[in-house]
């Protein structure tokens, strides 16, 4: 197998998630304002997919804010905004105060209605589903559930982000333990998540909890990735910040496979926000187009490096320099 990429029939994605207003305060001090989360997901998507391919992003937004996002994704031509809906008039509006490049404050001062299966009758036929919730209300396990239902040969890849995230009532975003996720393993095909929220979602055999856990070993990752791979999982993917991430999956055989895909370097981060997200973009499309769970991740690494590159929405290059971007850094796959 090869890094080349093909083209074939038209194909449908859908992205779940919110397109919140983030108000931002990066790590040397700048403050500026800008719609995120699932609109990286898609303009992402838009760069690797081709122009008669169509990404449909599902969410829920404020009245005020419906025209400037929909103004933004006309961009792209293989966007179809016709999910983005305001009926309820609730979005969400996220104040992020980055420490670090990787680490942030989070809080939040309003929320969306959450993604419910009856929002989903225009998707049901997509080819994948890349959901990227923020926090635990936002896509829940009967939504995944009602896919699988519906379109049980769609791919779904879900950023373990939301169900390990909880509000406060004072707006406070913290991480919770992913205590019901069982539930979820069966609907879900590639489980994304970062170190920390792994620490949140595998407690080991005889769960306590505490205040500060520490980060998972090696072997906790792939214990924690074993008992998901026999729920029915395909994959799990975790991110290790600027060491890339780490891939589980079952070979043919049976036998648990891991393998660690480097990062791809980037001269200087400019704005890190987004960068899970177009990750999760990457990973999404990567298993789309190539039916591999480490080419997934190398394109995941890639589009995550290149959100980190400016502030815009231009940052993401198109699909052969991409391409040729993975090749540099991997070599082909055999």
């Amino acid at each position: 197998m090869t890094t080349d990429g093909r083209t074939g029939g038209s194909r449908k994605v859908a992205v779940l998630g919110p397109i919140p207003r983030d108000q931002i305060v990066t790590h040397a001090g700048e403050r500026f304002e800008k719609y995120g989360c699932a609109l990286y997901t898609a303009v992402a998507l838009s760069a690797l997919l081709d122009p008669g391919d169509t990404i449909v992003p599902i969410t829920h937004v404020r009245r005020r804010d419906e025209d400037a996002i929909k103004k933004i994704l006309s961009a792209y031509r293989n966007i179809d905004t016709s999910g983005i809906t305001s009926a309820h008039d609730q979005g969400d509006v996220v104040e992020l105060r980055y420490i670090e490049h990787n680490r942030r404050a989070e809080r939040q001062t309003s929320f969306m209605n959450p993604i419910l299966p009856g929002d989903l009758d225009g998707v049901l036929d997509a080819d994948a589903f890349v959901c990227v919730p923020i926090t635990d209300y936002e896509v829940s396990q009967p939504t995944l559930r009602h896919i699988k239902e519906h379109n049980s040969d769609a791919i779904i890849v879900l950023d373990g982000h939301g169900p390990t995230t909880t509000l406060t009532r004072s707006g406070e975003r913290h991480p919770r333990v992913w205590a019901d996720r069982d539930v979820w393993l069966p609907y879900i095909d590639i489980l994304k998540m970062n170190l920390e929220e792994a620490s949140s979602t595998w407690l080991g055999e005889s769960p306590e909890l505490m205040a500060d856990p520490p980060s998972l070993s090696h072997e906790e990752l792939r214990d924690l990735a074993e008992h998901c791979l026999d729920r029915g999982v395909g994959a799990v993917c975790v991110t290790l910040d600027e060491r890339g991430c780490v891939v589980f999956h079952r070979r043919s055989s049976g036998e648990i496979a891991s393998e660690v895909v480097d990062r791809i370097e980037v001269g200087r981060v400019v704005d890190a926000t987004g960068a899970g997200d177009s990750f999760a973009a990457g990973l999404g499309f990567g298993y789309l187009e190539f039916r591999d769970y480490v080419v997934a991740c190398q394109y995941g690494n890639a589009m995550g490096a290149q959100r980190c590159t400016g502030a815009e929405l231009n940052v993401y290059l198109p699909r052969e320099e991409t391409q040729r971007q993975v090749l540099a850094a991997y070599g082909p796959r055999p």
